[in-house]
């Protein structure tokens, strides 16, 4: 088993005044080649938005894109015709493919959003772009990790053109997961949303990111009521 550890404190910083973002990744003004990506994960940014605030229209192409709200509103538009506000519990993503353009602002007026943006390479390139939105039920985060997003259409939450999966959960203090990968070519890249974990004897804490390959099985124990966010992806991009 190989591992790569990234401290919360580590991440790189961007602050704008209207916006706080941490980077687990190589993003904009931050530049690590130690941290350009975990296989086919690109991106993942810890992003505060404050009230009325946001990105101006931008384009993107040939990425997955995924946001996922943590807390408060945030209203997004783009140039398939979708105006639309995600908020905490929901899942949103883009296949970016052939190109489209794209707006995010926070909705309220009175309080901050705070959301992860995380790019995903595709494994297809040049596809149609499409645009999609689940809202999850809280009770199936509860003690297990339930998956959000998949290659499958059929499948729970979201698809993109790769082959990744990834899951949430909420366990509570002594819960114990023991993953299982979907191809041991793959690897698992496990973001702490909140609360203090051992996985694989490693001490993590809130914000924290760790990555493990090699493997096709990953143990782990909430030392406190947590919530993980759990990525399976290709170690190759």
């Amino acid at each position: 088993m190989k591992t790569v550890l990234h401290k919360s404190n580590t991440r790189g910083k961007a602050e704008y005044g209207w916006l706080n973002s941490n980077h687990s990744f190589s993003f904009a003004n931050y530049y690590d080649p130690e941290r350009m990506n975990f296989g086919a994960l690109r991106v993942l940014n810890d992003d505060i938005v404050a009230p009325g605030m946001g990105f101006k229209k931008h384009p993107h192409d040939n990425m997955e894109i995924i946001s996922i709200p943590l807390e408060g509103d945030l209203e997004h538009k783009d140039s398939m015709g979708n105006t639309t506000v995600i908020k905490q519990g929901d899942i949103q993503v883009m296949s970016a493919g052939t190109g489209i353009f794209h707006s995010e602002r926070n909705k309220n007026r009175d309080r901050d959003v705070k959301f992860l943006q995380i790019w995903i390479v595709p494994n297809k390139r040049d596809v149609e772009p499409r645009y999609d939105q689940i809202t999850l039920n809280s009770k199936n985060l509860q003690n297990q990790l339930y998956q959000i997003l998949s290659p499958n259409t059929e499948d729970s939450g979201v698809w993109i053109h790769q082959d990744a999966w990834f899951y949430i959960g909420e366990l509570e203090m002594g819960n114990i997961q023991n993953y299982t990968l979907k191809d041991p070519k793959n690897g698992v890249y496990i973001f702490i949303l909140d609360g203090d974990l051992t996985i694989e004897n490693q001490d993590l804490h809130k914000r924290d990111g760790f990555g493990l390959w090699e493997t096709d099985r990953i143990k782990i124990k909430a030392d406190s009521d947590s919530k993980i966010l759990l990525m399976e992806v290709p170690m190759t991009s």
